[in-house]
C-alpha cells in the first residue's frame, strides 16, 4: 500500500451500470490532510466554525468537485485540487462550502444518517457521498434507495443557497485577510459548464447550480472589497506541498521527475522526488531524497511518517517501526500516523504491542479502514474474537458492505458482554443498517 491511503466507499462498488460510475474513495494521508487543514484554518475561523472539528478530506476522483454532506467534513476531489493555481483558490472553495455549514443549509435535508461519529453513521454518509463520483441522481438512488426524490437530491443546492454561500464565502475570505480574487479564478475553471448536458458537466456544476449571472455576482462581490490583501506564506507553502505530494502519487513518476526543476521550494522538490522514486521501486534514491528533506526539516513528523510507510512497503518492518516511532513522537495525536506504527508492529510480529497503538488510533480517527483491518488482525492474534468481529463489522460498515457488516456485527453481539461499550457499537451497526434498508 502506498503512503496515500485509499478507502473504497459506498454501495455502488462493483455494480454494473449502463453508464459506468467510478467508485469514489478517500485518499488518507497524514501530511496532505494536515496541509489542507492549515490552508483551511483561517477560513473556518472567519466563518465562526472550529478548525479542529471540521476535516478537509480528499476524494480519489479526477473530476472537479467539492461538497459538504454533514457539519464535520468538507470533501474536495483530488482532480479539483490539482487544477488550482494557488492557496487563495482552494481557500475560496473551502469558504463556500463552510458557508453551507454555517448558514444551516444542511438542515433542510430530510435524511437521517444518525451521527457521523460512529462507523455505521459515517459509512452511510460516505455511501451517499459516492453519488458525487458520477451520475448524482443514479448513484444516490443506488446508495440510499429510490423511495424518495428528496434522497436523490440530497447533495444538490438551490440557487438561493448558492447565492447565500457565495456572499458569505467572500465575506469570510475578506474577514480572514485572504484575497477573494481566488473565487473569481475558481469560477473561470467552470466557465461554460451550464451550457453542457448534465452527463458532460463536472459534478460541481450538477450540485452547485452555475450561471453567468452567478459568475458576474461573484465578480461584483469581490470588486467592492476595499481591503488590501497580502499573501499568507504559511497557507501557500502547505497548499504547494499538499498539491505536490498528491500529484506525485496520482501522476506518473516520469512526469513528476520531469517537473522537479520547476519546483522552487527545495524540501517540496525532494518530497516529490521521494514519492516518484518510491513508485519506481528505487528505494536507494527514494531514501536519499527523503533523508535530504528530513535534514532540512528535522522536526517534521510527516516526513518520518512517509519514511515509515516506504520502509514497511519495502519489506523492512523493523526499520519501519523506528521511523514511525519518531513520527509518533513528533505527532502523538495523529490517528493516521499511529495507525502506521501499529501496522508496522503487526508486520514485525508484535501483535500484543500493536494492539494498544491501533486502538488509540481508532479512538482518534475511526474512519481509517486500514486501522480497522489491522486492529481486527491484532485482536484475532491475541485471542479476542468478539472484538475482532466488532472492528471487522465496523470496517465493512465504512466500506458500505452492509451484508458483511451485519454478519460480523451479529457475531460480535453474540460474543461480547451484553450492555458493554463494544456490544453497543455492534448494536449501532445493526440498528443503522436496518434503518438504511
Amino acid at each position: 500500500m502506498l503512503p496515500v491511503r485509499f478507502i473504497t466507499l459506498a454501495f455502488v462498488v462493483g455494480l454494473q451500470l449502463a453508464s459506468p460510475v467510478r467508485a469514489a474513495g478517500l485518499l488518507r494521508d497524514a501530511g496532505i490532510e494536515y496541509g489542507l487543514a492549515q490552508v483551511a484554518r483561517p477560513v473556518l475561523t472567519a466563518a465562526g466554525l472550529s478548525p479542529d472539528q471540521i476535516k478537509i478530506l480528499v476524494v480519489n476522483d479526477n473530476k472537479l468537485n467539492a461538497f459538504v454532506a454533514d457539519t464535520q467534513h468538507i470533501f474536495i476531489n483530488a482532480g479539483l485540487i490539482l487544477r488550482l493555481n494557488d492557496a487563495t483558490m482552494l481557500q475560496s472553495i473551502i469558504a463556500h462550502e463552510a458557508a453551507h455549514i454555517a448558514n444551516g443549509h444542511l438542515a433542510r435535508r430530510q435524511i437521517n444518517f444518525g451521527t457521523s461519529k460512529t462507523a455505521a453513521g459515517l459509512g452511510l454518509l460516505l455511501a451517499a457521498a459516492t453519488a458525487l463520483a458520477g451520475n448524482t441522481e443514479a448513484a444516490t438512488g443506488i446508495a440510499l434507495g429510490t423511495n424518495s426524490a428528496a434522497k436523490r437530491r440530497f447533495f444538490s443546492h438551490t440557487r438561493a443557497e448558492e447565492s447565500a454561500a457565495d456572499q458569505s464565502g467572500i465575506r469570510y475570505l475578506a474577514r480572514a485577510g485572504i484575497n477573494p480574487q481566488g473565487a473569481v479564478k475558481v469560477m473561470e475553471i467552470f466557465k461554460g459548464q451550464e451550457m453542457l448536458s448534465a452527463t458532460r458537466q463536472d459534478p460541481y456544476a450538477r450540485s452547485h447550480p452555475l450561471s453567468r449571472d452567478r459568475s458576474r455576482t461573484i465578480k461584483n462581490l469581490v470588486s467592492v472589497q476595499t481591503k488590501t490583501f497580502s499573501n499568507d506564506p504559511n497557507a501557500q507553502y502547505w497548499f504547494d506541498r499538499s498539491q505536490a505530494k498528491l500529484s506525485a502519487f496520482l501522476r506518473s513518476p516520469k512526469w513528476t521527475l520531469g517537473i522537479l526543476k520547476s519546483e522552487t521550494t527545495k524540501d517540496i522538490r525532494l518530497l516529490r522526488a521521494t514519492v516518484a522514486y518510491f513508485r519506481q521501486s528505487n528505494l536507494p534514491k527514494a531514501t536519499k531524497s527523503l533523508e535530504a528533506a528530513i535534514k532540512l526539516r528535522p522536526k517534521d513528523g510527516y516526513l518520518y511518517d512517509l519514511c515509515g510507510e516506504i520502509l514497511l512497503k519495502s519489506g523492512k518492518p523493523k526499520r519501519s517501526v523506528k521511523a514511525y516511532q519518531q513520527a509518533v513522537k513528533l505527532l502523538p495525536g495523529n490517528g493516521i500516523v499511529l495507525g502506521g506504527l501499529g501496522r508496522a508492529l503487526l508486520a514485525d510480529g508484535q501483535a500484543k504491542s500493536a494492539l494498544p497503538v491501533l486502538e488509540k488510533a481508532r479512538s482518534i480517527d475511526f474512519s481509517d479502514v486500514r486501522v480497522l483491518r489491522d486492529l481486527a488482525i491484532a485482536y484475532a492474534k491475541t485471542q479476542q474474537q468478539g472484538m475482532a468481529a466488532l472492528v471487522t463489522a465496523e470496517r465493512f460498515a465504512l466500506l458500505g458492505r452492509s451484508k458483511d457488516a451485519v454478519l460480523h456485527a451479529k457475531r460480535a453481539e453474540a460474543l461480547l458482554a451484553e450492555g458493554s461499550g463494544a456490544w453497543k457499537r455492534a448494536m449501532d451497526i445493526l440498528n443503522k443498517t436496518a434503518k438504511a434498508n
